[in-house]
């Protein structure tokens, strides 16, 4: 409520702004605005586009990427294919070297067949440089290589790798960097420098794991292909396998860490908070590998084309709001100087100064309502001639009317006067139909009031129905139900009296036989309900909808009731039920009224609804 007092108060102030003031605002609203809007516009279409190019490039990137790592995965599964399908290995593996390196002699040629292996996996550490070392290793833990050894008293087959290569069942698979590992390397390598892969060797027939082939990787190759890809100013590629370890990432990197959590498909874009700064990460997964590799970046870098164009667009931008000011503050001036011309003319006008004109030789609207305001001066008084004589005039038919309402009055105490002659003649019926006659003419006038109890109009009626009675004799019988608890309500006059009788001319009358009439009042969710049921003849379908459309729509429009009487059939009565409906409707509004319902043969319902109005 507070709120809504607040808008209309802001409302209120501005309506009182000069109109020089409105002009200037409505000026700038339909210059500056759109510009400016258009402006916005622009700027987010012009950064949302290169935004999303930027990131389909970044997308390119790093596939291209991925393709690279997968080559350099995928020579090293080749290389495990190759040495253990070697015969020699094939005999290292299967525990029989020794039996296979016996000459014919018997002299035992084991370190012959070994230095054999050696020098074939050094053909291929020598044939890829990115290959810091090769070992095989044996189901009794033996093993051979060039490059690697292990410390003293460990046991190979013990190893973590070595166990992930089992549990692997002869898939080649990337464990990562060695970290913990008891093998060692000649080369002194650090182990973060290096990435480690591994690959068991099942008998096809047994299905038995006769060795592990372990290949150290140099991450120099991993580092070459990412480190060449920048990313605006800081932005940067890392590369993260499938348990969240960092395989790859720079120097100095924004985050040391990268939760796996963010990556929640294949391949997407995310964003994640690190001191404060957001970062956008640009990820695809490889389904070889199993690394993802990952474009980070702060989101507050853009592009250098998207700034410039940003720059272009807020000087074109301001240029339009100082012109569109400009422009305002002339043209506010050159109308509305015009206007407080013409107000200050009217100003003594109101005054009273009613001879005073406006002299201007424009022809614009302007111009138009001066002449306008001239003619409307001159109407002025003439108009004040007319009201002086019409009140002259209204004086003359207030007496003229006061003197006809004596009429009515001479004419009710003569009916009363009627009444008593007939009584003392012994007449009772003409009697009761004088005193019924009067009754109606005494209730009719009210005293001048619209609004009388409700005990005054049920009494109108009685009399009413009373003098019908005496025409149709048995042909009519009616009663009349009402708590007299509501007689004392208020309601407005003469409400009954032309429903009643519509009831008898086009029901009862129109029937065989004697009919009844039967009037209820009651109150009903607030409301004081009349309700006027015959069982006469009832109303046809379609003049029953004519006649509800006409309820309906009296008090919209008055060409309702001016044409009721060109309802087939219809008569006067009709006009005194949509007058009913009138006078109810303007008094207590449209949510009051008549309403009714009708059936052949059966009978007319007409329900009066009518709010509840105490007496004063």
């Amino acid at each position: 409520m507070r709120s809504t007092n607040r808008l209309s108060m802001d409302k209120l102030k501005l309506n009182n702004l000069p109109i020089r003031y409105k002009l200037i605002i409505h000026f700038l609203l339909i210059s500056i605005l759109p510009s400016i809007g258009l402006g916005l516009l622009i700027g987010w279409t012009v950064d949302r586009i290169v935004g999303d190019q930027s990131n389909e490039n970044t997308m390119q990137l790093i596939g291209k990427v991925n393709s690279s790592f997968e080559s350099d995965v995928e020579n090293l599964q080749k290389i495990t294919y190759l040495i253990s399908f070697d015969p020699a290995v094939q005999s290292f593996f299967s525990g029989q070297m020794k039996a296979v390196a016996q000459g014919s002699k018997g002299v035992n040629n084991s370190e012959s067949t070994e230095y054999g292996i050696r020098m074939f996996l050094q053909g291929f550490t020598t044939l890829s440089s990115e290959i810091a070392g090769i070992m095989i290793v044996n189901g009794q833990g033996d093993y051979i290589s060039n490059e690697m050894y292990t410390r003293p008293g460990t046991s190979i087959t013990s190893e973590e790798w070595y166990k992930k290569a089992i549990d692997n069942k002869g898939i080649f698979k990337i464990v990562g960097h060695p970290y913990g590992r008891a093998v060692m390397s000649h080369v002194d390598y650090k182990e973060s420098e290096v990435i480690s892969a591994v690959r068991a060797i099942i008998d096809p027939e047994t299905q038995v794991v006769q060795g592990v082939i372990l290949i150290d990787l140099k991450l120099r190759a991993i580092a070459e292909t990412a480190r060449d890809v920048t990313l605006g100013k800081t932005g940067y590629l890392a590369v993260v396998d499938d348990s969240g370890e960092l395989i790859y990432t720079p120097e100095h990197p924004i985050m040391s860490h990268i939760p796996t959590e963010l990556f929640t498909e294949t391949s997407g874009i995310t964003s994640n908070e690190v001191d404060g700064r957001q970062l956008q990460l640009i990820y695809r997964t490889s389904s070889f590998t199993g690394w993802t590799t990952v474009g980070i970046f702060p989101m507050e870098e853009s592009a250098y084309g998207v700034r410039e164009i940003t720059f272009n667009l807020v000087t074109f931008v301001f240029l339009i709001c100082m012109l569109g000011m400009t422009a305002s503050f002339y043209l506010a001036h050159s109308i509305s100087r015009p206007i407080g011309q013409l107000a200050s003319f009217m100003s003594k006008a109101e005054s009273g100064d009613l001879n005073i004109r406006y002299w201007g030789a424009r022809s614009d609207e302007i111009g138009m309502l001066g002449r306008s305001f001239n003619t409307m001066l001159v109407q002025i008084n003439r108009l004040l001639s007319l009201t002086e004589l019409q009140e002259r005039q209204k004086r003359e038919a207030e007496l003229r009317s006061l003197q006809a309402h004596i009429k009515p009055h001479f004419l009710y105490n003569t009916l009363d006067t009627i009444h008593w002659m007939a009584r003392r003649k012994g007449a009772e019926d003409i009697a009761e139909v004088v005193k019924a006659m009067s009754r109606l003419f005494r209730l009719g006038l009210s005293k001048g009031n619209d609004i009388i109890p409700l005990a005054d109009e049920l009494e109108h009626i009685t009399s009413y129905l009373k003098i019908q009675h005496v025409r149709y004799s048995s042909k009519l019988f009616y009663n009349i139900a009402a708590d007299p608890k509501l007689e004392e309500l208020h309601v407005l006059k003469l409400i009954l009296q032309p429903i009643v009788e519509n009831a008898i001319y086009h029901g009862i009358k129109q029937r065989r036989g004697p009919g009844h009439i039967s009037i209820e009042v009651t109150e009903q969710e607030g409301d004081l309900i009349l309700k006027v049921q015959d069982d006469g003849v009832g109303i046809p379908s379609d003049l029953l909808l004519m006649l509800k459309t006409k309820l309906e729509n009296v008090g919209r429009e008055s060409e309702y009731i001016e044409t009721v009487n060109q309802l087939p059939g219809s008569t006067g009565s009709g006009y005194g039920i949509l007058n009913v409906q009138a006078r109810i409707r303007l008094t207590y509004g449209e949510e009051y009224g008549l309403s009714i319902d009708s059936e052949i043969g059966i009978g007319t319902t007409v329900i009066v609804k009518h709010p509840i109005v105490h007496g004063q």
